[in-house]
């Protein structure tokens, strides 16, 4: 296997030799840099590729989440970070790992683990991937950060401020369905102002009715009638 280049960013110096040592222990990974800010890291990463970035999120100038959404083609993310409390804006960002100090090389290693399999799934080249690579996603619902399967979901529904996510149960989210729908693949069609199905999930369309394949049936909206009949063309 071809060693993952990696960056460390954060602001301490402690930190980054604890890192530092880390990546040592693993014969799969290749430090590139270690930075103390997020603006070094964009210098790096505009100067060659990189596989991997250890990422801290309380750094000046420039947060590690707020690099994160600057950043076009950016590398898998681990976040190595001291606070709890920004784990569901991380993983909402899909960030492969969210670490909390102090870890041990073993918890290190299983998040290093992740990213491996993750890009073992992919083609060496970079060019886009299908929508089948979104293989989950992370909810936050009653104080719970739950990770749901892309394929196991078969519809939601827009709920005001909230949406109704349906599995084999329903799960309620506290997002609009504009937002989140943003968050997920193109086999995702919205068929309805309240409605999004999963297209792989679409049985038959009787008159103005979808029924999916668990035999719920769901309008269709007017304004959506010819999108759904040129996605079934295609």
């Amino acid at each position: 296997m071809k060693p993952l280049q990696c960056i460390i960013a954060d602001d301490e110096p402690i930190a980054r030799q604890i890192l530092e040592n880390y990546i040592k222990e693993i014969p799969t990974l290749t430090l590139v840099a270690s930075c103390k800010d997020a603006f070094e890291v964009m210098e790096v990463l505009q100067k060659q590729s990189v596989d991997l970035l250890f990422l801290d999120i309380n750094m000046p100038k420039l947060s590690g989440l707020s690099l994160i959404k600057t950043l076009q083609n950016r590398p898998e993310v681990i976040i190595t970070t001291a606070y709890p409390e920004y784990a569901l804006e991380g993983f909402e960002l899909s960030v492969t790992d969210y670490l909390l100090k102090p870890f041990s090389l073993e918890r290190f290693l299983q998040a290093v683990l992740k990213v491996q399999k993750k890009t073992a799934l992919q083609p060496e080249t970079n060019v886009i991937q299908n929508e089948e690579a979104t293989q989950y996603i992370f909810v936050k619902s009653d104080k719970k950060l739950i990770k749901l399967t892309i394929s196991e979901i078969n519809h939601i529904e827009a709920y005001g401020n909230y949406v109704k996510i349906f599995t084999d149960k329903m799960i309620l989210v506290p997002q609009t369905l504009t937002h989140f729908l943003e968050k997920l693949p193109q086999q995702f069609l919205r068929i309805h102002k309240s409605f999004v199905i999963n297209f792989n999930k679409l049985k038959l369309i009787d008159g103005n009715q979808i029924v999916l394949t668990t035999d719920i049936k769901l309008p269709i909206g007017k304004v959506y009638r010819k999108l759904i009949l040129e996605k079934i063309d295609t």
